[in-house]
């Protein structure tokens, strides 16, 4: 739930750096670094700015958001889908970014296969009605491997000038160190996970006592997730609507992948090609050879270069030549870089992804470019 421009006013004197809801952003942050989760889900996730952080980690690949107030995720809701940036260079991973209306006291399969579930400022929300079903929707059905829960520590709150009962409006209660430990213990005993306790907001030298401002519970499962026969009893109606989705492109779609490939070889064959034709300019120039032929070892300079790579051209007969008014770059040459290496995988791999995309030789071995343009230049 948002609660940051609360936070602004009733800390007064107590000026948290970086603010409080930052901290407990990064401390998500942080364990997404440590654990990497493909697919984490955030309950409550109000105007999806930790969500639009999340997306920046490499590690997430599908990204899913829970809130019972439509209207406040579809202000900030467009942050998500992603940029022309996106398209122009597509990561290699492949991340899915959703977002959905509902409420957490209510079971839906698409929340089902999540690693890690974070419920930041969210349960101190609920009625005590939804309080009770939490911990079986969250625990019970989503069974993730690690779920995170935030919530006031209310022995804070004589430390925050202009709170006098909760720190929020809308909180239907706040919890000390104690109760919450109690109702974590609990829930994680019931359902087979640990819990480690901690927080972010220190208190004020010499009121350590009090403890964090918001304390937080890490939920690890003990033991793997459940069983088919277990898996088939979780319900498959659905109980959100899904109001946004994102599907951002990504290397791991041929398409996508296809394109990177083309530019990325047309690039790489482009700088062989001018390292070529600077060396026959220069060589003609230094021994005055007969401009008209037009046939040359390869030896590339090494401005464009590695001494190991122009080696390696070499050694294996790899070398780009000029004859007539067309440059033949060799395609082991250019899968010999890295990049297309990388981006390919295997020589057969990237034969086939520019086939019918760049002029090959007649026996498909190498890309043909015209020279003609460079000539007239020189």
């Amino acid at each position: 739930m948002d609660e940051n421009f609360q936070e602004e006013l009733f800390t007064g004197i107590i000026k948290f750096t970086p603010p409080l809801y930052k901290q407990r952003y990064q401390f998500i942050k942080d364990l997404v670094g440590k654990y990497k989760p493909k697919k984490v889900a955030d309950l409550g996730c109000a105007d999806c700015t930790l969500l639009w952080m999340l997306k920046f980690c490499s590690c997430i690949e599908v990204l899913a958001g829970l809130d019972i107030c439509a209207s406040v995720m579809k202000e900030k809701m467009h942050r998500l889908s992603p940029l022309p940036g996106d398209y122009l260079q597509p990561s290699e991973r492949s991340l899915t970014v959703t977002l959905h209306h509902g409420s957490v006291a209510h079971k839906d399969p698409c929340m089902l296969g999540f690693d890690l579930v974070t419920c930041i400022e969210l349960i101190e929300h609920l009625e005590q009605s939804e309080l009770k079903k939490f911990p079986e929707v969250v625990f019970g059905f989503m069974s993730p491997s690690i779920v995170v829960i935030s919530t006031p520590n209310s022995e804070f709150n004589p430390l925050l000038p202009g709170v006098t009962l909760f720190r929020h409006p809308d909180h239907k209660f706040e919890w000390n160190r104690a109760q919450f430990q109690s109702w974590a213990l609990e829930t994680a005993r019931h359902y087979d996970y640990s819990v480690e306790f901690t927080g972010v907001g220190h208190p004020p030298t010499g009121m350590e006592n009090v403890g964090f401002c918001t304390q937080i519970g890490v939920f690890v499962r003990k033991y793997p997730q459940a069983s088919e026969s277990a898996q088939s009893e979780k319900p498959t109606k659905a109980a959100y609507k899904t109001v946004f989705k994102a599907v951002y492109p990504s290397l791991k779609d041929e398409k996508y992948l296809q394109n990177a490939v083309v530019s990325e070889v047309i690039f790489t064959a482009q700088i062989i090609k001018q390292s070529l034709l600077d060396h026959l300019v220069s060589e003609h120039e230094e021994h005055n050879d007969d401009p008209t032929e037009r046939k040359s070892k390869f030896q590339p300079s090494m401005n464009c270069f590695s001494e190991d790579l122009g080696k390696l051209i070499v050694e294996k007969s790899m070398e780009p030549f000029v004859n007539g008014n067309v440059v033949y770059i060799p395609l082991k040459t250019i899968f010999s870089f890295p990049k297309v290496n990388r981006l390919c995988g295997t020589f057969e791999k990237l034969c086939k992804l520019i086939a019918g995309k760049l002029t090959l030789s007649s026996d498909g071995s190498a890309v043909m470019f015209n020279a003609e343009h460079e000539n007239e230049e020189n």
